[in-house]
């Protein structure tokens, strides 16, 4: 079950933004403390760099917990299931896409969402200044 669950998330890519968590801790420390000590900039860089390296291997903590919250929320079957989709070229074309689709679709949820609220200002407006029953 959680072999099936491992080879889920690696099809989905469903761990993949958690890449950058110790590149970007790592580049906000060096900035922090470059900031206080500027004449230290290239120990302070050596000590971050060498510091994120020796944590690098902590990434497979949330590898495990990721494959248990799979195990835990799909059957076996259906890890296979989703594996196998997002293995496919529709599901790879899928993940490629939904970043895009999920800005597009939210642009035009702002836009929606505009217009329907000034719509209903509008129309409360007009519903107001009519004469009360």
């Amino acid at each position: 079950h959680m072999a099936a669950a491992r080879k889920a998330i690696t099809a989905t890519k469903a761990t993949n933004t958690f890449d950058g968590i110790l590149i970007g801790a790592s580049a906000r420390l060096k900035n922090q403390l470059t900031a206080n000590s500027p004449d230290q900039a290239d120990r302070i860089s050596n000590a971050v760099d060498e510091q994120a390296i020796a944590l690098a291997p902590r990434r497979g903590d949330l590898e495990g917990e990721a494959a248990r919250l799979f195990a835990n929320t799909f059957t076996e079957e259906e890890l296979i299931k989703i594996s196998d989709f997002f293995g496919s070229e529709t599901g790879s074309k899928y993940l490629d896409s939904t970043p895009i689709l999920v800005r597009e679709l939210d642009k035009a949820a702002r836009i929606w969402a505009n217009g329907i609220a000034r719509d209903l200002a509008a129309n409360v407006d007009k519903a107001l200044a009519a004469p009360a029953n």
